[in-house]
This record gives structure tokens, sequence and C-alpha cells, in this order.
């Protein structure tokens, strides 16, 4: 099980993404946008610096659902290999066995 306030933390992130997510896109297109003054672009650029640097979508961790384990981690079931293992041998998720040969 990882820690609490590491779980935390990366909960708090996810929060601050969806609350600035619309305000960065904006900036960002304003930024990217090669038709607009340069000063109009730089000042763009400065507002979106001011904004939380864990609103940025890049500093959110792919963590385990169950225990909240951050490597091994599979994108699509959101679940550790650990946990998956763990999950599969005890009959928790269906049509996934031990294999043996």
């Amino acid at each position: 099980m990882a820690k609490k306030s590491a779980i935390e933390k990366n909960l708090r992130r996810i929060k601050l993404v969806k609350k600035y997510a619309k305000k960065r896109a904006a900036l960002k297109k304003i930024i990217n946008n090669k038709k607009l003054e340069l000063a109009e672009r730089f000042n763009a650029q400065l507002k979106l610096n001011k904004l939380p640097k864990n609103s940025a979508k890049i500093r959110i961790r792919n963590r385990c659902e169950v225990s909240g384990r951050p490597h091994g981690v599979y994108r699509k079931l959101k679940i550790s290999r650990i946990a998956l293992r763990d999950m599969a041998s005890s009959g928790k998720i269906p049509g996934i066995t031990k294999s043996s040969w």
C-alpha cells in the first residue's frame, strides 16, 4: 500500500487539472497561434505561468486504484500488476485464470 499522502497529493492534482483545463487550453491556443502579435502571445505565456504547476496534466501520476502503487500499472484496467495477479488468483476477475503448463 502506498503512502496516503502520495495518493491524496495525486488526487489534488487531478482536481486542479479538471478545474483549470479550459483556461489552460485557451491560453495554449493563443500561444500557438502564429498569426497573433508576439506581445499578445507573450502575455498569454505569462498568464499560463501564473497558473498552479499542479494544474498541468503531465503532473498526474498513474496509480493503482486498489493499492496506490505508482509502478507497473495497466492503463486500461487502472490496476497494478501485483493487484491484478492477486485478484485473478482469488477469482475476483471473471475470465482470468492462473496459467499452468
